[in-house]
């Protein structure tokens, strides 16, 4: 089975399962495993490894709405050399330090490939889950989205340099917080923005009706000679924030990046479409 089936089963017996991040009491916690084989591609540096290993927790907690207060992370290489350990505890507080947040250590073990198992925590005085959207509501989307798929074409051409800055995302914890409230479901891209849909509409019971012009796909794509659709809808990686709003909140959210709506919250009958079309449910697959 793969990750989505795993969470199901285990969801039946784990209440606080089946958010980007668990919510107990107002503390929100969330862990993530990334791997060299599947996550890190040839050229990615540590400094860019602790950034990103540790802000895609902070990015599960974005999606809750909540502020970040501490990571760590478990560090497993075949072996332990110095300026690699270095570079990665400076990403990792790096990235940090851009949300309000620190990095406070971690643990250390030997593996046969270079693996990161990281935790943050944060308090969720108004979380929001991923059940709340109804009919006739936006649905709508941070940033943009296939940077990274961006990234890996370049760590593909031996243009480290760009890739690396690519890879090296901002968690979306301030628009996160001023969403909290009127936002009534929301949850991190990670998977791609075609899965997180879908697995939005499973949650909330409901649909989306997407405009496929209006997604924002990131200028990094643009001046690439990659497949723009799959890119920004398929490829995942983005942590990019999608959420749905009542029309009426729209004007009320001000956020520190721009807000772009994609669609319509529909009926569940109607299933998730583009431009009229179904839409696969396919993305990023642990």
């Amino acid at each position: 089975m793969d990750e989505r089936e795993a969470l199901r089963l285990l969801g039946s017996d784990l209440s606080h399962a089946g958010d980007d991040a668990a919510v107990v009491g107002s503390t929100a916690i969330t862990t993530d495993m990334l791997h060299e084989s599947t996550d890190f591609p040839a050229g990615t540096t540590r400094y860019t490894a602790g950034w990103r290993s540790v802000a895609a927790s902070l990015s599960d907690l974005a999606a809750m709405g909540a502020d970040p207060t501490a990571a760590v992370a478990a560090y497993a290489d075949e072996a332990f050399i110095e300026a690699e350990l270095r570079a990665f505890v400076d990403g990792a507080r790096a990235v940090c330090a851009t949300v309000g947040a620190e990095y406070v250590g971690g643990d250390l073990d030997h593996h046969s490939e270079f693996t990161v198992a990281t935790t943050a925590i944060g308090n969720a005085d108004r979380p929001v889950f991923r059940s709340g959207a109804s009919a006739d509501e936006l649905v709508c989307v941070t940033g943009t989205v296939g940077r990274s798929a961006a990234a890996l074409a370049l760590f593909d051409r031996g243009e480290t340099d760009r890739a690396n800055e690519l890879f090296q995302f901002t968690p979306r914890i301030a628009a996160g917080r001023q969403l909290a409230g009127p936002a009534t479901a929301m949850m991190d891209s990670s998977d791609g923005l075609a899965r997180s849909l879908h697995q939005l509409a499973e949650a909330s019971d409901c649909g989306f009706a997407v405009d496929g012009d209006s997604v924002p796909v990131d200028e990094a794509v643009e001046s690439l000679d990659i497949d723009r659709w799959e890119a920004g809808v398929h490829f995942g990686e983005d942590f990019e924030l999608v959420c749905t709003l009542p029309e009426a909140a729209l004007s009320t959210v001000e956020t520190d990046v721009p807000i772009t709506v994609i669609g319509r919250v529909t009926d569940a009958e109607a299933g998730v479409t583009v431009d009229g079309e179904p839409l696969p449910d396919r993305g990023y697959t642990h």
